[in-house]
């Protein structure tokens, strides 16, 4: 459709576009949602400035664009809002949601803060396209509220704006990052005071203010820094939050060659100067993804995830050439590992990477053994961990006789949440299985660099006695059982997509498999509703952390041990599914586990249960008709 010829009366323009909007939802082409509200953005005042681009494009037909754009309101989650950037929409990241983010946040900070308390905030962001235009628009709009800004300039880690969090002693904080998501997308993530992404009841009370928001208020950058109110810090932060990480560092061998990869985001601010501080001198950057860029441009397929193996194909090429020993990459804004190590002692020899959940059992492990080793282990050292989540770091966790709590959702926060709930001092590692880590309390979410270090010292301490991090966790499993897991994740974009998505959850509970992959399911947990039961008898309710996750135990599942009632670990075989938080897609989580045994049946065993594996994603994927 070519686009229409702009008259001199904005009232005949204006019901020209309403009627194009109605003609588009009676052909079907747009949803009702869609058409309702493009009709409040070329109408209402407090959408005024973006009138303009939103009516260039109706005259243009960008009907499919649009629709994306505005048939539901982008979430503002429990830790955010995270999306595909475009100029105009309720369902994208643009200057008004992520301005409805900022005024929703800072009225709420407002409404629950001592009257006479000055409000403060934390703000940084990564590398990705108008990051920083966006941390300077939500410094506005925090300003225009009369909060007092802690802005950190350049690119900074999600885990350093947690610290920056706690060491300002900021009632919150802003991150603008999408993470791992692809270079389309942008977000903002929300921290309470303390460094935790926002948890209950801040978390419901900011999203009623953010979904109620009329009028974005802001006041100029410029003129807060001018009179004091943004205060840029981080010439004090950077080198204070170095100095925490380094405090997880634990003496012993350095003799070991590392290639880090950033993926072209920010971790070159954090995993750099903490593994040089810690005596790691053989460290250097992979020069093609070394250059901070939004665009991710020598990622395979631009998607800048260490949890995709692809990523580290050019990494491991170049280490296998210059005979590295191991090979780290973190996620854009750096709170995500992922690494890559040869199989044998020889660096020229095959490569393979490690999953999340792995990377977890070799962490957990070593910083157990460190403990111990220092005379330090005690029964009130606490592993946290979520639900979904290798059960291969409990049966760790036990042998230590160390304390295990694995029964959190999905996420992170929960993690910082139940850090501070159990007891700081108790705390010696969390982890969760897209890659997260965290040893130390210096933050409250996942931290590559401290993650990076730890996995150092590891590789460097098995060099020294001629082994290797798969030779380790090999180990692992002699000693505590063979593990393996996957991860399915199926795309399910747009409203179609959503709708899709809720049918198969809906479907999942209404109407549980009687089996899955061969297995017998002989427990059913919902924890939407807090219930467990059999298949065929009534469902019985269970204390719990409530979440929008469904999972199968499945015939096979060991002993869960003294645990408390609704304690269920994911000890054995078990599937889990649930929709993301953060993306449009549904996650199926499959794990499988067998009983020691000797060495010379390791490889019957990861057979055996690898096509177990195989079989649980073909029934899963049948169920859900994807």
């Amino acid at each position: 459709m070519k686009s229409q010829t702009h008259s001199s009366n904005p009232s005949a323009d204006l019901a020209r576009r309403l009627d194009a909007i109605a003609a588009a939802r009676s052909s079907g082409t747009i949803t009702e949602h869609s058409a309702r509200t493009m009709g409040d953005w070329l109408r209402q005042p407090r959408y005024a400035e973006f009138a303009a681009e939103l009516a260039s494009r109706i005259d243009r037909g960008l009907w499919k664009e649009l629709d994306d754009a505005y048939w539901t309101v982008i979430p503002f989650g429990t830790g955010g809002r995270r999306g595909m950037m475009y100029p105009v929409g309720s369902n994208a990241i643009n200057d008004r949601t992520i301005g409805e983010s900022a005024q929703g946040l800072a009225d709420y900070v407002r409404s629950v803060l001592p009257a006479g308390q000055t409000p403060t905030c934390a703000i940084a962001y990564d590398t990705r396209h108008r990051s920083e235009h966006f941390a300077r628009l939500c410094t506005e709009v925090l300003l225009a509220a009369g909060f007092e800004v802690f802005f950190l300039r350049g690119f900074r880690s999600t885990p350093e704006l947690s610290y920056a969090v706690r060491h300002t002693q900021s009632v919150c904080g802003i991150m603008v990052t999408a993470s791992h998501n692809p270079p389309s997308d942008n977000a903002v993530k929300v921290y309470w005071a303390g460094g935790v992404q926002v948890l209950p009841p801040h978390d419901k009370g900011i999203i009623e203010r953010v979904m109620s928001v009329d009028t974005v208020q802001r006041q100029d950058f410029d003129s807060g820094v001018a009179t004091g109110r943004v205060r840029f810090v981080e010439q004090e932060i950077d080198p204070a939050f170095v100095a925490a990480v380094l405090e997880q560092a634990s003496p012993g061998p350095r003799d070991v060659s590392i290639l880090y990869t950033p993926l072209h985001g920010v971790g070159a601010s954090a995993v750099m100067p903490v593994l040089a501080g810690a005596g790691f001198g053989r460290v250097r950057l992979y020069g093609p993804q070394a250059q901070p860029d939004g665009d991710f441009p020598n990622v395979p397929g631009h998607v800048a995830n260490p949890e995709n193996p692809a990523v580290f194909d050019g990494p491991i090429d170049e280490a296998r050439a210059q005979g590295d020993d191991l090979v780290l990459a973190s996620d854009p804004d750096c709170d995500r590992l992922g690494a890559a190590a040869p199989l044998t002692p020889d660096a020229d020899g095959p490569w393979k990477t490690f999953t999340g959940n792995q990377i977890a059992a070799l962490l957990v492990d070593w910083v157990l053994a460190g403990r111990r080793d220092r005379g330090l282990l005690a029964p009130t050292d606490r592993v946290i961990t979520t639900l979904v989540t290798t059960g291969l770091v409990r049966r760790i966790s036990e042998a230590y006789g160390a304390t295990t709590i694995d029964t959190l959702q999905v996420g992170f926060k929960w993690i910082g949440e139940a850090i501070d709930r159990t007891g700081p001092e108790h705390f010696v590692f969390g982890c969760e299985e897209s890659h997260g880590y965290l040893a130390g309390t210096h933050v409250r979410d996942k931290d590559a660099s401290v993650a990076a270090l730890l996995l150092a010292e590891l590789a460097a301490a098995l060099k020294a006695s001629g082994r290797t991090l798969h030779g380790q966790l090999e180990d692992l499993f002699d000693r505590h059982g063979c593990h393996l897991e996957r991860q399915v994740a199926v795309t399910l974009p747009g409203a179609s997509g959503m709708e899709r998505m809720r049918e198969i959850m809906a479907g999942l509970r209404a109407a549980p498999p009687q089996s899955l992959g061969g297995l017998d399911v002989v427990r059913i947990r919902d924890y939407a509703s807090l219930t467990t039961s059999a298949p065929g008898d009534a469902a019985l309710p269970f204390a719990g952390a409530k979440g929008d996750l469904v999972m199968f135990d499945l015939a096979g599942l060991p002993d869960a041990g003294s645990g408390s009632p609704g304690h269920f670990p994911a000890l054995g075989n078990c599937v889990a599914a649930r929709p993301s938080g953060t993306e449009p897609k549904i996650k199926f989580y499959l794990f499988a586990a067998g009983a020691p045994c000797p060495v010379a049946e390791r490889e019957g065993m990861r057979r055996l249960l690898a096509e177990r594996l195989d079989v649980l994603e073909q029934d899963l994927r049948r169920l859900a008709g994807v």
